[in-house]
């Protein structure tokens, strides 16, 4: 021990500064470096996802509107469908509310969608003459859309889009309570008809309609599109006819009140 201790004196005195370790040392590797944590941000909580889909929520906030500005309120602030957000103006349903028939068109065009108002330009025009030939206008009766926005650039409206908007349409029939629906266009007449009606497809004719809300099927007359008789006149007999049958049944209506 004494031997030992007098070595590292020795090793002091010759001017050692740490201790000899039994494995060599390289002195001329470089130093390591040890870096600095990172501390990462944790991002903020996501914000909640609204419950249900935006199909389950339309339901829900359509059904609350007791009344036409209260359904048009709520379509208004409604954020479940993207069309809203790309469209210029909603277009909701016009007319006299104490009318017996609703007539419903396809998703807005350009002009509709630039005015706010249903059945606008060109479409809007026909529509009134063929109004006129049966001694109607507009004003007697209720217009609405299918969709109340347009689809951008006048695309085909899609599953989901129609299943977000669908349950304001069915609202506004029930708070109407229509007699009949005048439908023009494919896409209404398939979104709104019976399954067996739309499998018939008649060329002209009542059929029927099935809202849910309501307990009996609503007589309804499915018409050409107007961008398809604006486009094709010869598609416009099956509509001429469709009007003589609503005429007929106006009538009909007077007679027993």
């Amino acid at each position: 021990m004494d031997d030992a201790f007098a070595l590292l004196r020795l090793q002091v005195e010759w001017g050692a500064d740490e201790a000899i370790t039994i494995e060599p040392l390289d002195r001329m590797r470089p130093a390591e470096v040890h870096a600095e944590p990172v501390l990462r941000a944790v991002p903020p909580a996501a914000e909640p996802a609204p419950i249900g889909t935006a199909a389950e929520r339309a339901v829900g906030l359509a059904g609350s509107a007791a009344t036409l500005d209260e359904l048009r309120a709520a379509l208004a602030g409604f954020d479940g469908c993207a069309l809203r957000d790309t469209a210029s103006h909603l277009v909701f349903a016009e007319g006299d509310p104490a009318g017996t028939t609703l007539i419903i068109g396809e998703p807005p065009g350009r002009e509709e969608d630039r005015s706010g108002h249903p059945f606008a330009g060109h479409e809007g025009a026909l529509l009134d003459q063929m109004l006129a030939s049966i001694g109607l206008t507009r004003s007697a009766l209720m217009l609405a859309p299918l969709v109340p926005w347009r689809p951008p650039g006048g695309r085909p409206i899609n599953p989901g889009e129609l299943a977000a908007c669908l349950p304001f349409l069915h609202r506004l029939i029930t708070l109407l309570q229509p007699r009949r629906l005048v439908i023009f266009g494919g896409t209404a007449s398939r979104v709104l008809l019976t399954p067996n009606a739309v499998r018939r497809r008649p060329a002209r004719g009542w059929t029927e309609a099935r809202i849910p809300g309501l307990t009996d099927t609503l007589p309804a007359l499915a018409l050409p599109g107007m961008a398809e008789m604006l486009k094709t006149p010869s598609v416009r007999r099956d509509a001429w006819a469709g009007l003589r049958l609503l005429r007929r049944a106006l009538d009909e209506e007077l007679t027993k009140t």
